[in-house]
């Protein structure tokens, strides 16, 4: 077996990531090496995120979050080839997808990469590599929006961007849980949204996003912004909530920096008793548990992944040029291997 593997990588970014980015013969993961629970995945899919090229470009931030040269990528499908002699979650052979919390460094746009079992589940029967690829982060972060834990059937949610990736998911999520949803997308993608399930569609090309909801007083369980471009949303919040309602907020600025996260660490903190009105910031978390789950509901045909591209090894600066510009109808995917020699 060759001792180094092909990684896209970058170091020093200059402008966008996917200008900075190439492809190198680097030292793949040694299995004798493994912590406890950890696994060695052989990549087949991967897919990306708007995180994947945000972070890195963020300046010092990203500089202080990912040791540098670093691969990009959260989210992967892939084949157990090693793992530490502790770990019992998986057998060497068998199918996994997942996604890693946070990039250290060591992505998932790679033909190797060692991950945590405790982000991983074994692939169902029937789904596809690449649709399992496209469940990491964006599902898990739209799964984890809906607050599953409280959400009752009958309840109505606002979801602010519903044709991307996380809003696909969350669309098809909460109609699984049994609540009316109520979404925004442009005109090409309105009869998507329709087919995946919302029960009404604000085409924001022909309405005013705002002023059409203005009408909705005080009707919405939830209200989760996939967009985060503007605080236009969270300022009508309290018309727009019921009295228990929440404001969830996933979407961020195209740029990071110290001084964004300030805002947002203000709204969670600011107290309901003085019209903070309760919000929730959702921190990506991919665990075995929210994979399962997804998975299950994949499998029995309640969800689909909604793949708009998928893209070869050689293409990935054109896979994150597409997704920078934020029109893709669901997720991004990169095969990395071919699936049927895996």
């Amino acid at each position: 077996m060759a001792e180094t593997m092909k990684a896209w990588q970058y170091s020093a970014v200059e402008g966008k990531l996917e200008d900075s980015i190439s492809v190198n013969d680097i030292a793949k993961p040694i299995p004798s090496s493994l912590a406890k629970g950890q696994i060695l995945v052989q990549v087949i899919s991967a897919s990306i995120n708007p995180v994947d090229y945000k972070l890195p470009e963020s300046g010092f931030l990203g500089r202080l979050m990912i040791s540098r040269p670093a691969i990009p990528g959260l989210d992967f499908c892939g084949r157990v080839i090693a793992k530490h002699p502790s770990s019992n979650a998986f057998e060497e052979g068998q199918l996994v997808f997942g996604g890693f919390t946070s990039n250290d460094g060591n992505g998932t746009l790679s033909q190797y990469t060692v991950i945590s079992e405790k982000c991983c589940a074994l692939l169902p029967a029937g789904v596809d590599p690449d649709h399992a690829a496209a469940v990491g982060t964006a599902a898990t972060t739209a799964y984890q929006s809906l607050m599953p834990d409280t959400l009752k059937p009958g309840a109505k949610i606002f979801i602010n961007g519903g044709s991307g990736g996380i809003g696909t998911w969350g669309i098809q999520f909460a109609k699984a849980m049994g609540a009316e949803v109520v979404t925004t997308c442009s005109t090409a993608n309105v009869e998507l949204c329709r087919q995946i399930g919302a029960d009404e569609v604000l085409d924001y090309k022909k309405v005013d996003i705002i002023s059409s909801l203005k009408e909705k007083k005080n009707e919405f369980d939830l209200l989760i912004d996939n967009v985060g471009k503007n605080d236009d949303l969270y300022k009508i919040r309290g018309e727009l909530l019921k009295s228990t309602g929440t404001f969830v907020q996933v979407g961020v600025p195209d740029t990071l920096s110290i001084s964004q996260t300030l805002p947002t660490l203000g709204k969670q903190l600011w107290p309901a008793a003085l019209g903070g009105g309760r919000y929730y910031f959702v921190n990506m978390e991919n665990t075995t548990e929210f994979f399962d789950r997804i998975g299950h509901w994949m499998k029995e045909g309640e969800v689909k992944a909604i793949v708009d591209t998928t893209y070869g090894w050689e293409d990935v600066p054109l896979a994150f040029g597409k997704l920078r510009e934020g029109h893709a109808r669901g997720k991004l995917v990169v095969q990395v291997a071919d699936k049927s020699k895996v």
